[in-house]
């Protein structure tokens, strides 16, 4: 009820107005503080000379960032430059033989990367689960895979795989993990795809140029067999009116993106702050709750521009791969929620939309939902902050259906159903406001440290109730209704959409 429901535009225009003005003064704290740390002893290490034409210190505490675009920025470009330039070409001369080019060129760049121990050792566990696809067995090439995955996460197998990758370097262990995780992923694909699949036998070298495709190999996203197998397969594939604009757009926006993350960074030290609690609590309770959603933006920022350059090079390989993870400002339900939308997929397709069927049942879902986060447990590494991460995800999963389902009976029914669709949708932000924050609050354990996390909760429910507390909760509810109406809108363009392809 309400959600179709449009708000006056003039009390649309107050949450704009409230919302920006909020932002703005976060924004203001958040800059000042940044000003005022920079000189910090404590802020030596990942603060350090940024651009020289800005005048101003640099915020380098995500090393991963730093490394992308600095010292291994060269590499990437070389590598996926030298992708592009043979896939074009062999399009040109042999389409029906691109997949094999992809599959030997990613070979010979991890070969060329990790060593050829580190390639054996990828091999033999896509040997290992490509037998256990021919039994036929979903049970078996799924706990396969998890056991595969597992000997890469946790010790002393780990310890003893690594010692596979041939020399030292700054991204090895990075790589390393990336390029094992998501080999044991798609390799699980392939043989739950081929369980899915009797009629049609899928071989070894199927498998193979699925794997070793090099722009999905180390960082995902990663696509599910029979989609890649599928667009990969065509022999003579053919681009769509306007394609190659949309591609130029989209490397265009990567770029004008690395560049104001690091612009940003010069202003805002975001990620060095929350590290110092000592001075992160002297900061104001805006600019303390800004500091923890900037947080979280950032990693969808970093999440975005990481798919958005590889799926670039995808698109140009007339791939259609999964898109960048919907950004934090525009959610406000757990099950919306993900920070990688090929993992997402690949979770809702074999475990969580299996186990949970349409998750409109409490016990289903909640089977669905434990064994979804247990997975996701094993893939993010067993520790006590990802356990910790998971449960609270996981109840809050769960939870939005439990409240979803008491407010359909009984009543809570009866009282919605007496109010207006406005007022149905402006209660529903208001739990949605409280949903964000909780939302916020369960993924910041993860992103940066459970003391930061206890500290924003404490000044935002606590020393801060009730000025601060309703106060954020107010900003929170607008950004929650526009959200709703951008919704609102594309629903609308949607069924426009539908109608005008109907026949008459």
């Amino acid at each position: 009820m309400g959600i179709k429901t449009a708000l006056p535009a003039a009390e649309l225009g107050l949450y704009s107005l409230v919302l920006s003005g909020a932002l703005a003064y976060a924004g203001q704290g958040l800059l000042e503080a940044s000003q005022d740390g920079a000189h910090r002893k404590a802020f030596r290490e990942s603060v350090r000379p940024g651009w020289e034409y800005i005048g101003r210190k640099m915020d380098v505490a995500d090393f991963e960032w730093v490394m992308w675009f600095t010292s291994f920025r060269d590499v990437i470009l070389f590598a996926l430059s030298g992708h592009v330039l043979f896939a074009k070409l062999c399009t040109m001369v042999a389409p029906q033989l691109r997949a094999w080019m992809y599959a030997a060129y990613g070979a010979l760049a991890v070969l060329g990367t990790m060593g050829p121990w580190y390639l054996l050792l990828l091999l033999s566990h896509c040997v290992g689960l490509y037998v256990a696809s021919l039994s036929g067995q979903p049970w078996l090439c799924l706990g396969l895979g998890m056991a595969s995955l597992a000997s890469f996460k946790l010790d002393p197998l780990i310890s003893w795989q690594n010692g596979f990758v041939t020399g030292t370097f700054d991204l090895q262990e990075v790589l390393f993990h990336g390029g094992s995780g998501f080999t044991v992923l798609r390799c699980t694909s392939f043989a739950l795809e081929s369980c899915a699949r009797p009629d049609r036998r899928y071989s070894l070298a199927d498998l193979l140029k699925y794997n070793f495709y090099l722009p999905f190999f180390f960082f995902g996203p990663i696509m599910t067999f029979d989609r890649f197998h599928a667009q990969v397969s065509q022999a003579e594939p053919v681009r769509r009116e306007g394609e190659l604009w949309h591609i130029r757009a989209q490397a265009g926006l990567s770029v004008v993106a690395i560049m104001a993350v690091d612009i940003f960074f010069h202003y805002f030290y975001i990620l060095t702050i929350p590290s110092d609690l000592k001075f992160a609590s002297r900061l104001p309770d805006s600019a303390l709750a800004g500091l923890a959603y900037s947080n979280l933006v950032y990693d969808w920022v970093k999440a975005a521009v990481l798919f958005g350059v590889v799926n670039t090079v995808a698109r140009l390989d007339h791939l259609d791969p999964p898109q960048p993870p919907k950004c934090i400002t525009a959610l406000y339900m757990f099950a919306d929620t993900h920070f990688d939308r090929g993992i997402n997929d690949w979770l809702c397709k074999y475990v969580y939309d299996h186990i949970g069927g349409e998750h409109s049942a409490v016990i289903p879902e909640l089977v669905a939902s434990v064994a979804t986060f247990a997975i996701t447990t094993l893939w993010l590494g067993p520790c006590d902050i990802v356990y910790l991460w998971s449960i609270l995800n996981c109840f809050g999963l769960n939870f939005e259906l439990w409240v979803q389902k008491l407010a359909e009976r009984g009543p809570l029914a009866q009282i919605e159903a007496s109010l207006s669709e406005q007022m149905s949708r402006r209660v529903r932000a208001i739990f949605g406001a409280m949903n964000f924050w909780a939302l916020i609050m369960y993924n910041l354990v993860s992103l940066n440290s459970l003391e930061f996390t206890e500290l924003v909760a404490r000044r935002l429910l606590l020393t801060g109730f009730p000025q601060t507390t309703l106060a954020v909760l107010f900003v929170t509810y607008c950004g929650v209704q526009l959200v709703k109406e951008r919704e609102r809108t594309l629903a609308l363009e949607e069924e426009q959409e539908q109608d005008k392809e109907k026949p008459e």
